[in-house]
């Protein structure tokens, strides 16, 4: 997909309408990185696809945003700074912790001192969360988005933000994101009536953002994106696939049914590297774990190149002042 063909395709999309600020806080909250200097965006959430202007029926990618929101916290902890595009309405980091419990069954009234205060069982455990969101905070910004649109504009935004910063930029792209869209100018700009009867739907498929994100938003950055498949055969084979079509650094590969147990690290060379879950942990801190190490070598490896180009550029114009 050529330049000129991802330009139109962005001006068939609209930009959300919170698009214009985003340069602005992003370039405010990567003015106070974290010691490490490295920065990560996290993507995390399903995409929807509008089929109304004022949307009320619309096509939804569905995504909790388990592996997002959980990741997002293990980088924190590893030291980074974390841009979070989240699915609005999809699990937050740290507060997710929350998600399926009711408020009001963590609290008990203590009625001498007319005073409410959290139950025993759960104190500690949300004592340490609370420690945690005040130590990292101000090394987390969450950006929200809704449609498959709002996504790509924040994306593509986002990453060209990052791109000053070099290899010490990381994209963690885990979000579901749809494969097929209706370009905004064929939408209707009101709610769909069932009293017009049956309606035909064509849905034009989206094209491949890896290839320009790698190659001209942000090229010197750590790409990490994610395959998942519910046919172990072919999981392989499409993970090296795409690294041979985009090539990014890495792919996290899953099985449906075991994502949460079992993920394998594929890269462009080597045999993949399998990562199960620890009895009472999460998988993502694993995962974390591992590509912290292949991050600070990615940096290792570019500023080799950097000298070693350095050197030679030295040498070149040495050799000319004798000539």
């Amino acid at each position: 997909m050529i330049s000129s063909d991802i330009d139109d395709f962005y001006s068939q999309i609209e930009k959300p309408a919170h698009f214009d600020s985003i340069p602005s806080i992003l370039e405010e909250f990567l003015g106070k990185l974290s010691p490490s200097g490295k920065c990560v965006l996290v993507s995390s959430g399903g995409t929807t696809i509008p089929l109304e202007k004022k949307t009320v029926r619309y096509i939804d990618n569905f995504s909790a945003g388990t592996r997002g929101s959980a990741s997002a916290e293990a980088f924190l902890k590893a030291g980074y700074s974390v841009i979070f595009l989240y699915r609005e309405g999809s699990l937050q980091p740290y507060q997710r912790h929350f998600q399926d419990v009711s408020f009001l069954e963590l609290l008990t009234l203590d009625p001498k001192e007319n005073s409410l205060s959290f139950k025993k069982e759960h104190s500690e455990r949300i004592k340490r969360l609370y420690e945690d969101y005040v130590s990292f905070k101000d090394n987390l910004l969450e950006i929200k988005f809704r449609s498959l649109a709002d996504y790509l504009w924040l994306l593509r935004s986002i990453s060209q933000g990052l791109a000053p910063l070099g290899p010490k930029a990381f994209l963690y792209l885990a979000a579901a994101v749809s494969d097929f869209y209706v370009p905004s100018s064929e939408l209707p700009t009101h709610k769909i009536q069932s009293g017009d009867g049956s309606r035909s739907l064509e849905l034009k498929i989206v094209p491949k953002i890896l290839g320009p994100l790698v190659k001209s938003w942000v090229p010197e950055a750590f790409v990490v994106s994610f395959k998942l498949e519910t046919d172990e055969e072919i999981l392989l084979y499409k993970a090296r696939k795409a690294l041979s079509t985009y090539g990014h650094s890495l792919v996290v590969a899953n099985i449906l049914e075991t994502r949460r147990d079992r993920v394998s690290l594929v890269r462009t060379e080597g045999e993949p590297t399998e990562i199960r879950r620890k009895d009472g942990e999460e998988i993502e801190g694993s995962i974390i774990e591992v590509l912290r190490t292949e991050h600070q070598s990615f940096i290792a490896h570019k500023a080799e190149i950097t000298l070693s180009k350095n050197a030679k550029t030295d040498i070149n114009r040495l050799s000319a002042s004798f000539n």
